[in-house]
């Protein structure tokens, strides 16, 4: 157990972060419900730790990290029983031909049929307006690594949502 002091700083950081990380997770893996259990899935992780972590300079940016990798794990378990279920219940050798791109209606639906790791640099750059640096720290990438994801994560938008729906998120991250 954690001294009184120690427990009072992991309840502020608690409620200065708890909002900001249910919300990064449930732009990364477009569930809502998912989000809430990730986000405190990582604050017990974080709790666990915090006689370390309360001395280190950007808490934050590590929790950012734990719940990128908690919904990297989430998102790989679901693509995996899927498959399991696709394979167990096909009835037929049809190759699916892909997403309907004309049915795509929102951001979020754009970001769900991205990589993971081009949807946690687009959503951790624009939505959190992160720099580039922070990103990279977040996701254990280099920060050219985040620039080429990013780049390549708003082209594959701007092919799915036109240019001037990815021009008014990418507005959004300058206007802030």
């Amino acid at each position: 157990m954690l001294p009184d002091d120690a427990s009072a700083e992991f309840h502020d950081f608690f409620e200065r972060h708890y909002a900001e990380l249910a919300r990064l997770a449930h732009l990364l893996t477009g569930e809502k419900d998912t989000a809430d259990d990730l986000a405190a899935d990582a604050l017990v992780a974080l709790w666990q730790r915090w006689d370390r972590l309360r001395a280190a300079q950007h808490p934050a940016a590590y929790a950012r990290g734990v719940v990128a990798n908690l919904a990297r794990e989430r998102i790989r378990s679901a693509v995996r029983e899927r498959r399991r279920v696709a394979l167990f219940w096909s009835r037929s050798t049809d190759a699916v031909t892909g997403p309907d791109v004309a049915g795509v209606l929102d951001v979020r639906a754009a970001l769900a049929r991205l990589p993971f790791r081009k949807r946690a640099c687009v959503v951790m750059r624009h939505a959190f307006d992160l720099s580039e640096k922070d990103t990279a720290a977040a996701l254990g990438i280099s920060v050219g690594t985040v620039k080429s994801q990013t780049s390549k994560g708003m082209a594959e938008l701007q092919r799915t949502l036109g240019a001037t729906a990815v021009g008014e998120l990418a507005a959004g991250r300058r206007n802030r």
